[in-house]
């Protein structure tokens, strides 16, 4: 099973992002997804997750309102759309894909990507 994630860069402040996650490796249905991050000198922490038909989906505080993941099984895609970035945004995005329900914490999930590098610069 693999995981890529891509679509990071440098943003200004107030800019968009999506990011992308490509699964393969397997048939990703009944698979719960999440999105995590980790800054500097922080611990990851979780962002978004999403269920195995893309219906149910649940956020962070900070990303409620600016941030959308969504699923696309067809394609064993899954995508975090990023308005309004921040400088607080800057880290490293991981997405996670575990077997049944989504879940916001990462010690659930079975299979991560390596990561995009997400910069807001101020």
């Amino acid at each position: 099973v693999q995981l890529q994630a891509s679509g990071g860069g440098l943003v200004q402040a107030g800019g968009s992002l999506r990011l992308s996650c490509a699964a393969s490796g397997r048939t990703f249905n009944r698979y719960g997804w999440g999105w995590f991050r980790q800054a500097p000198g922080k611990e990851r922490e979780f962002v978004a997750s999403v269920n195995w038909s893309g219906d149910n989906t649940y956020y962070a505080e900070f990303a409620k309102g600016r941030f959308t993941i969504s699923r696309d099984a067809a394609n064993n895609m899954v995508f975090l759309q990023m308005n309004d970035l921040k400088p607080e945004d800057t880290a490293v995005y991981y997405c996670a894909a575990r077997w049944g329900t989504m879940d916001h914490q990462q010690r659930e999930y079975h299979y991560w990507g390596q990561g995009t590098q997400v910069t807001v610069s101020s």
